[in-house]
């Protein structure tokens, strides 16, 4: 499922956002950046333990704020560790907010052309999906106002029920 805005294509691909062929993946990171469970946790383990210890020099970084490291052995060029929570592993809507807006931020930085998205705070942070969803996509549809390089961003939620969810939002 698609939609175009202003030149910047929203797709949505239900699977894991691991095997996605973009220039850059968005982490669902906490502030302190260890990537422990959830898709932090698939990130380390298909792209390998440099992407963390990459992303934890960084680190700590204000919640909403991303980050950018190498891929490792991901097909992704990087990954943006976007912190949407905090060590106490839950987030709220301005946490999701500023963590979608400045991981497209960090993609316009790069001048990259894709980027691909989980659910920030659904899964270990407990928020819920529908309005992840939400929030998620208007600060993509504000952003496709003033992109210069990006052209596609994903949402890839990895089962069928939060497929569902999304589709209906998008």
């Amino acid at each position: 499922m698609e939609k175009n805005l202003s030149g910047l294509k929203i797709k949505l691909v239900q699977g894991d956002i691991t095997d996605q062929e973009t220039d850059a993946i968005v982490n669902a990171a906490n502030n302190h950046l260890w990537m422990g469970a959830g898709v932090a946790g698939a990130i380390k383990r298909k792209g390998g333990k440099e992407i963390e210890d990459e992303a934890m020099k960084k680190g700590p970084i204000p919640i909403g704020e991303a980050i950018v490291t190498s891929a490792g052995k991901l097909k992704a060029k990087y990954v943006i560790h976007a912190a949407v929570m905090g060590q106490d592993l839950t987030t709220n809507e301005e946490y999701i907010k500023n963590a979608t807006l400045n991981s497209l931020k960090r993609a316009e930085e790069l001048k990259i052309k894709s980027i691909a998205f989980p659910a920030f705070g659904t899964g270990v942070g407990g928020f819920p999906l529908d309005r992840c969803a939400q929030i998620m996509l208007d600060q993509v549809k504000d952003f496709s106002k003033k992109t210069k390089y990006l052209r596609e961003v994903l949402f890839v939620p990895f089962d069928k029920k939060s497929y569902d969810i999304w589709s209906i939002k998008l």
